[in-house]
């Protein structure tokens, strides 16, 4: 298992397949306790001269509280054959089991945060804005009826890119 590191300019890929399709993983935390979960929302671009992703957590999620708690967290994408481990990530909580060893993800400690070793490209992320998203700033009022029944509005979070890193 080894990432060669590579700048995010130089990254060819396409974020509407990577995040919406194939999922990524939101991790955070360290070698004494992190958390992680499947995320299909979230974007990539550049937002005060820096380049940046966006990631979007419930306040139920268990690894929201990492995220909050950690300057960094991390954005990991896999191979198609992680589906299934991916899901799983998504579907159970970390406050009730080792979800990670559950979906046989191995943890690679990297940047003073968390990955995966199944891992084929991380981007180690440092938290610059964050906010939530209140029903009242919904221009499309459909998305809340349809989005958020019980009411549990994400957390917006802008985050600079720090590294990037690709398996080798």
């Amino acid at each position: 298992m080894n990432f060669k590191e590579i700048k995010p300019e130089e990254l060819n890929f396409n974020p509407f397949t990577k995040i919406g399709s194939d999922w990524m993983l939101i991790t955070a935390g360290n070698e004494d306790g992190y958390n992680t979960m499947t995320a299909s929302w979230g974007g990539t671009g550049v937002f005060w001269g820096k380049n940046v992703v966006t990631a979007y957590i419930r306040p139920q999620r268990y690894t929201k509280e990492f995220v909050d708690a950690n300057d960094v967290f991390t954005l990991s994408f896999f191979p198609p054959e992680y589906k299934q481990a991916l899901n799983l990530c998504g579907t159970v909580s970390g406050r009730d089991c080792d979800k990670a060893a559950q979906a046989g993800l191995t943890p690679y400690y990297v940047d003073g945060t968390t990955s995966f070793t199944q891992a084929d490209m991380i981007f180690v992320c440092k938290k610059i804005y964050k906010d939530e998203m209140p029903a009242e700033n919904f221009i499309a009022k459909e998305n809340d009826e349809k989005w958020y029944p019980n009411k549990d509005y994400h957390t917006m979070y802008i985050a600079e890119i720090l590294n990037v890193y690709l398996k080798d």
